[in-house]
């Protein structure tokens, strides 16, 4: 089958490779659509460290071509969506309420870091009960295809940043996943919701996904912005969605005592992240940290579904740019340039 790979940092392209093995418990997907992740970037210039031959990708739709013994609720021609965090929910880590880090530290997220993803003819999927969500005849694959990361990872950002109803919250970074956690929070009923922002496109789509002001960092300073228009006070929960030093200071730096500061950013690079002293209440502010990896499985996506399904949300606005398989290598160049405005660039396997 032809793949798309990472070939040693900074090292990526199409080769062919054997079509992957099942075993009892998995599935064989045949994708339809993908999507390239701003991670996937971070993974080829070694975030995670070297990899040789690892197929790349990890936001994928599809229909079932085969399964395992034991697999009870999908069959072959099932038309699917699979997170892109792929726990073993029999982990002990999963029982205690932790899928993603099944089996030790960020232990779920399995595509693209322990096997290969899903930027290939043909993709493995473990656990597959668990991990598969049936896709409802009323919502494309390409609506769906955002269940699987961006809209689980972004309104997990505004879950866990207990934003009260009412309350004030400040987004940092407007990417997908600051996009997706910036209408995550209009759901969750915030009164203010403040995006910080400077590219264009993704300022207009912040105001169309809930914000109601737009911060450009590149006009003004952001935490001297945000406390102006909350008068002084701070917000009751701060998003970092970026994966900055400098943002994850700025989220602590803004939020109220008491107050919530939810991460999903992706840090890949240095060794440490700094925290202000000052603003942190010198450690006694009661501001919690609180972090997540895209929580998956097949409850989590249904649900998901469910609010595409009622036209809750529409998260293709996000999608910039589409291009066929063969086609994926500029595809990954301009979403690691960001080239051209580039957001979501979407992939179509057939």
């Amino acid at each position: 089958m032809k793949a798309f790979v990472m070939d040693g940092i900074g090292e990526t392209g199409l080769t062919e490779k054997e079509r992957p093995e099942f075993g009892p418990g998995d599935a064989i997907l045949k994708p339809t659509k993908g999507l390239i992740c701003t991670s996937d970037c971070h993974t080829v210039h070694g975030a995670i460290g070297d990899r040789e031959n690892l197929t790349l990708g990890h936001e994928v739709v599809g229909v079932v071509e085969e399964v395992g013994e034991g697999v009870t609720d999908f069959k072959s021609g099932d038309r699917v969506a699979v997170g892109a965090i792929t726990p073993d929910w029999s982990s002990e880590e999963a029982q205690d309420g932790h899928p993603s880090q099944s089996k030790g530290a960020l232990g779920g997220w399995k595509f693209a870091n322990v096997k290969d993803g899903t930027f290939a003819e043909y993709v493995h999927v473990n656990d597959a009960d668990g991990n598969l969500a049936h896709i409802p005849d009323e919502v494309s694959d390409h609506e769906a295809l955002y269940t699987t990361d961006m809209m689980s990872t972004g309104f997990a950002a505004a879950e866990n940043a207990d934003i009260p109803i009412g309350g004030t919250v400040a987004i940092f970074a407007q990417g997908p996943v600051g996009l997706m956690a910036t209408k995550g929070a209009s759901l969750q009923g915030a009164g203010t919701i403040i995006a910080v922002e400077t590219v264009p496109k993704r300022k207009e789509l912040a105001r169309e996904y809930g914000a109601d002001h737009v911060v450009d960092f590149a006009e003004t300073d952001a935490v001297e912005e945000i406390m102006d228009v909350t008068d002084g006070v701070g917000v009751d929960a701060a998003i970092e969605a970026l994966g900055s030093d400098q943002t994850l200071q700025d989220a602590i730096k803004v939020v109220k005592s008491g107050g919530t500061v939810s991460n999903v950013g992706y840090h890949g690079d240095g060794e440490y992240r700094h925290i202000p002293r000052e603003e942190w209440g010198v450690g006694m502010a009661e501001i919690s940290i609180v972090t997540d990896l895209c929580p998956g499985g097949r409850l989590r996506i249904k649900r998901l579904l469910r609010l595409l399904e009622n036209d809750r949300v529409d998260p293709t606005k996000m999608t910039t740019h589409e291009f066929e398989f063969d086609e994926i290598e500029e595809a990954f160049r301009m979403m690691d340039e960001k080239a051209d405005d580039i957001i979501k660039p979407l992939i179509h396997f057939e």
